[in-house]
């Protein structure tokens, strides 16, 4: 019998109970674009779409034995992070990454709360910049997140790209700056740099406060693409259009800013 499923992929990061982001978000992503989902979590997080109330980062022990379970077993095509908010599980989580061989690798370096606040220290951004970055296929950084990575501002499309170099050079094959925090106009703007050259995304502005999730499921959706087969530019380029449909069908199920319309049928898939 045919499988339903275009790949397998991984993600490897923190449990939102609200549904709207990370592991949550990662899943849903997954099975919408037809990729089965496998999943190493790194914390467990208390929140809803008001107030992230609590955090338990797992033992790297636990995370260590969740990617060798997962990695031992089955054929993982592409793997993506999220949320590593320590050092120590940073450390644990690139030590699993070299030992299984995994090379297409989406890091979504989550860095900076949608209030502002910082989610990781210093020591943790150095062992991103150290250790994970080089061993990503593609990075996707948020303007803040670029910023930080980088070590300058970020205003304008030019910054992104420059940006985009400079986190280039912590050795990722590839960078892919997000645009969305740029808040004015009607197009939102993404810069990928790979192999050198940079490549301009644009796309109208979808008008909704509902976001929540919104970083998760590009990187989910890409890692989903690369997993089920396609070269980088591309799933870069199906990735940001399962990311439009998913707000196009944004709602609000608390009372707080809501997440994605994660089932929504791509319709290179229908």
């Amino acid at each position: 019998m045919e499988s339903l499923y275009r790949g397998i992929a991984l993600t490897i990061a923190g449990s939102d109970s609200g549904g709207g982001a990370g592991i949550q978000a990662d899943l849903k992503t997954f099975a919408a674009l037809r990729v089965f989902g496998t999943t190493v979590i790194t914390a467990i997080t208390a929140q809803n779409s008001l107030t992230v109330s609590d955090i338990e980062n797992l033992p790297p022990r636990i995370v260590a034995a969740q990617m060798d379970a997962v990695l031992s077993d089955f054929p993982v095509n592409a793997a993506k992070t999220g949320m590593l908010s320590c050092e120590k599980t940073i450390l644990c989580v690139c030590d699993g990454i070299r030992r299984h061989g995994i090379t297409r690798l989406v890091v979504d370096p989550v860095m900076i709360a949608q209030s502002g606040a910082s989610l990781i220290d210093a020591e943790a951004v150095a062992a991103i910049r150290q250790e994970l970055l080089p061993l990503a296929l593609l990075v996707t950084p948020n303007i803040p997140e670029a910023e930080r990575l980088s070590g300058g501002p970020v205003k304008s499309v030019d910054d992104m790209a420059s940006a985009a170099r400079i986190i280039a050079g912590f050795g990722p094959k590839a960078v892919l700056v997000k645009g969305g925090h740029m808040i004015e106009g009607d197009v939102v703007t993404d810069i990928l740099f790979a192999n050198g050259a940079i490549t301009r995304f644009d796309s109208p502005r979808i008008p909704t406060e509902n976001t929540h999730g919104t970083g998760c499921t590009l990187s989910a959706a890409i890692a989903a693409e690369l997993a089920a087969g396609s070269e980088l530019p591309e799933a870069v380029r199906k990735g940001r259009q399962y990311l439009m449909l998913a707000l196009k069908r944004s709602f609000r199920p608390g009372h707080g800013a809501g997440p994605l319309g994660h089932a929504v049928l791509a319709p290179w898939l229908s």
